[in-house]
C-alpha cells in the first residue's frame, strides 16, 4: 500500500511543517511505501512567478476601481517592475542568488509598496533603521528584510484581489476555528472556486498523478489549514474516488474530539485523534482486509446509518523511542523561502532559515499549567528517549538534509534530557545549532546554560506569562518572576538568545497587574534577560483546567450553542470586569518597540491610549536588584 502525506496550506514558508516528516519516517521504518509533499509551499510559489503575477493582475483588473485597495492599485501601477523582479527575488530568498542582495539594498530594484512604510516609521525614530539593525556587514539580512516586505505586499494583493481568506501563514482560519457546526466550511466548499482554489486543485491533481497512492493523509495542525485540506480532499474524491483519505493533526486532535457532524465524511473517510502512528497501522491493516472496522484505534468513521462513530479499540501507543527517525525525503528543501519579517534577532528564528524539526520528548513533564490543554495526549503522555538515540536521529537527519540547524519543538524540553543531549553532542563531536522551548525553572543554572551553549544552543523560548507572582501561582506555572529573571539572565550571559511568551487577560488579572507586568517586561529587556517577546490574549479552552473548573478561577463560562463540529475556545465572564482588549494594543506596541531597543526610558503607561491608568507599583530597578542580590 502506498501512503501519501500532505501538508495543506497554510503552515510555514521557511521550513516544512514536521508532521508529515514524522509520519513518513515512521511508516518507512515499518517498511511501508510512504511519500510526502508540501502543498502549502507549492501553492504560494505557484503565484510568485511571472505567470502567477499575470493571473493576479487579471483578477485585480476585474475589480471595480472603487473596490481596489491601496496595495492593489500600487501593484497594478508597478506591475512591470513586479514582473521583472519576482523571479530573481524568489531565487534570492531561496538562497540561490546571494549576490542580488547588493541590488536589493540599493532601494531602486524592488517596487516598494505600502508594507515599506514601516521602514519610514523607524527612520522617524532617528537615522536609517536598516543600517542600525544590520550595520555595514549585514547586507544579506538587510536585503532579505526588504525582499520579505516585497512579498508581504504581494500577499496583501492576493488577499484583496484573489481570495480575502488568504494569508501567508493561514487560509480561511475563521471557517474552522472553534466553529460549532460544519456549515461555514460546507458553504465555502460549494462556492465557485477562487483562483487560489483553482491553483490548489491543479497542484493536488498533479501530486496524485505523480504518486498514485491508495491512502492520503492530510495533516491539519491549525484551523488556518482546514479549509485547504478539505479542498484537497474534495479534488481527490471527484477525480479518484477509490483513494481513501484520512484526516489528522493538531487542529483535529484539539477541536474535533466531540465530532458528530456526518457531512465532513463527504470529503474524508477517516479522522484520527492524537499521535498518528498506532491509528495508522490499524487503519492500513483494515484497508488491507486484515482488521475489522470495529478494531480501528481512535478513529472517527461514518457508519452505514450515516452517523459518526468513534472506533477506539484499546491498543498501546507506539513508544516514543520506536517511532523512527523523521525524514524530509521528497520535500523541496532548496525551495523554501528564508524570510526576515522582524529585525529582532531572536524573533526572526520562526521565519528565517530552514530548521530540521525534532522532538526531544513526547508531551510535557510538568503538565500542570491551568491555561494549557493538559488533559490531551500531546501534553499528558510524557515519554522520553535516550540521548544516544536522539543524537543518532540528529546525525541521520543532517546526513539526509545537509542542514545542521535544529528546532526542538517540544511543549517544554526537560532540563535533564537537554543536559544529557548536550553532553552526548559534545562527546561525539556532533556540531549543530539548535533552539527550543522550555520552562524557566531553577534547574537551568549558569553552569547548565554554559553547557547547552557549548553543545550548539543558540536560543530558548519559555513562558513568563503574566509576570505576576500571584497570577503565576494561580495558573500553577511553578515559577516566580525572580526565578525567571535569574534563569533568563543565565541564558543570555551564555550567549543564548531568549524569547518570552507573555499573556494578558488571565482570569482576575487587574489593570494594576497588567501595568506592573509591562514594567517587569521593560526591565527584563533593559537588563538583558530577554531579547524577544510576544503578548498573547488569554483564551479559555475546554481541555484546560480553567475551562474544566472555571469557578476556581473566578470566571463564569458563557453557555455554548449545541456543538457538532469544532469545540475549543470558550467565551467567559471575568469577575474583575477589566477590558483586557483595550489594554492589548498598548502591550503589543510596547513590546514591539522594546524588541527594537526603543522606549526603555519611558513610563510604561505612555504606551496605552487610555487615560487614568495607575502608576506601576514596582521600583524601576527591581529586576536589576534581583540580579545583583
Amino acid at each position: 500500500m502506498k501512503v501519501l502525506s500532505l501538508i495543506p496550506p497554510m503552515t510555514q514558508l521557511n521550513t516544512p511543517y514536521p508532521s508529515t516528516a514524522y509520519l513518513t519516517g515512521f511508516l518507512r521504518s515499518r517498511s511501508v511505501n510512504a511519500v510526502q509533499e508540501d502543498l502549502a509551499l507549492g501553492l504560494v510559489l505557484s503565484f510568485l512567478t511571472p505567470q502567477g503575477l499575470t493571473e493576479i493582475r487579471e483578477e485585480a483588473l476585474v475589480l471595480p476601481e472603487e473596490n481596489r485597495t491601496v496595495c492593489v492599485n500600487f501593484f497594478l501601477d508597478y506591475f512591470d517592475d513586479y514582473l521583472n523582479t519576482i523571479g530573481p527575488t524568489i531565487a534570492f530568498l531561496q538562497g540561490r542568488d546571494n549576490t542580488l542582495s547588493h541590488r536589493i539594498n540599493s532601494r531602486s530594484f524592488l517596487p516598494e509598496g505600502p508594507r515599506f512604510d514601516s521602514l519610514e516609521a523607524y527612520d522617524d525614530e532617528g537615522g536609517d533603521s536598516l543600517a542600525w539593525a544590520f550595520g555595514a556587514l549585514g547586507s544579506q539580512d538587510r536585503a532579505r528584510h526588504l525582499a520579505t516586505l516585497y512579498l508581504n505586499d504581494l500577499s496583501d494583493v492576493l488577499r484583496d484581489a484573489v481570495d480575502d481568506r488568504f494569508e501567508f501563514v493561514r487560509y480561511g482560519e475563521s471557517l474552522a476555528a472553534s466553529q460549532p457546526t460544519f456549515t461555514p466550511l460546507a458553504e465555502a466548499l460549494v462556492k465557485t472556486p477562487t483562483l487560489m482554489d483553482i491553483h490548489l486543485q491543479q497542484l493536488t491533481s498533479a501530486t496524485i498523478e505523480k504518486h498514485q497512492p491508495q491512502l492520503v493523509l492530510l495533516s491539519v495542525p491549525f484551523p488556518g489549514a482546514m479549509y485547504a485540506a478539505l479542498r484537497i480532499a474534495q479534488t481527490i474524491k471527484v477525480q479518484h474516488s477509490n483513494i481513501r483519505i484520512c484526516l489528522g493533526g493538531g487542529y483535529v486532535n484539539t477541536e474535533l474530539r466531540e465530532l458528530t457532524e456526518p457531512k465532513i465524511f463527504d470529503f474524508v473517510d477517516f479522522i484520527t485523534l492524537d499521535s498518528g502512528e498506532r491509528p495508522l497501522l490499524a487503519l492500513m491493516e483494515h484497508l488491507q482486509g486484515k482488521r475489522s472496522l470495529e478494531r480501528l484505534v481512535r478513529t472517527f468513521i461514518r457508519n452505514d446509518s450515516g452517523l459518526v462513530k468513534l472506533m477506539n479499540w484499546p491498543e498501546p501507543d507506539i513508544p516514543f523511542e520506536d517511532v523512527g527517525t523523521a525524514t524530509w525525503d521528497g520535500l523541496p528543501l532548496d525551495s523554501y523561502l528564508s524570510l526576515l519579517d522582524m529585525l529582532n534577532p531572536m524573533h526572526r528564528l520562526w521565519s528565517d532559515g530552514r530548521w530540521n524539526k525534532l522532538t526531544v520528548a513526547h508531551g510535557c513533564y510538568w503538565k500542570k499549567c491551568s491555561f494549557c490543554d493538559v488533559s490531551l495526549d500531546y501534553i499528558s503522555r510524557y515519554e522520553t528517549a535516550s540521548a544516544t538515540l536522539l543524537v543518532d536521529r540528529i546525525v541521520k537527519i543532517v546526513a539526509e538534509t545537509g542542514q545542521t540547524g535544529f528546532h526542538f519543538v517540544d511543549e517544554a524540553a526537560p532540563p535533564k534530557i537537554l543536559k544529557a543531549l548536550a553532553q552526548e553532542l559534545i562527546r561525539r563531536k556532533v556540531l549543530i545549532s539548535w533552539w527550543g522551548n522550555i520552562r524557566f525553572e531553577k534547574t537551568f543554572t549558569p553552569e547548565l546554560c554554559e553547557l547547552l551553549a557549548q553543545s550548539g544552543c543558540i536560543a530558548m523560548s519559555g513562558g513568563l506569562e503574566v509576570a505576576s507572582d500571584r497570577l503565576l501561582e494561580l495558573m500553577k506555572k511553578g515559577v516566580s518572576v525572580e526565578q525567571v529573571a535569574r534563569v533568563t539572565k543565565s541564558f543570555s550571559d551564555s550567549g543564548i538568545l531568549v524569547h518570552a511568551y507573555l499573556m494578558y487577560g488571565f482570569p482576575t488579572q487587574t489593570v494594576q497587574e497588567t501595568v506592573d507586568a509591562l514594567e517587569y517586561v521593560r526591565q527584563f529587556f533593559e537588563n538583558g534577560c530577554i531579547q524577544s517577546g510576544f503578548f498573547h490574549r488569554f483564551t479559555c479552552t475546554v481541555h484546560s483546567p480553567v475551562g474544566m473548573s472555571p469557578q476556581e478561577y473566578g470566571i463564569t463560562l458563557v453557555p455554548q450553542v449545541a456543538v457538532s463540529f469544532a469545540k475549543n475556545d470558550i467565551a467567559f465572564i471575568d469577575s474583575s470586569g477589566v477590558d483586557h482588549d483595550a489594554l492589548g494594543q498598548g502591550l503589543k506596541k510596547a513590546i514591539y518597540n522594546f524588541m527594537h531597543g526603543i522606549g526603555f526610558e519611558m513610563d510604561v503607561r505612555t504606551w496605552f491610549d487610555i487615560p487614568g491608568l495607575p502608576k506601576t507599583s514596582l521600583s524601576r530597578h527591581q529586576i536589576e536588584n534581583i540580579l545583583h542580590s
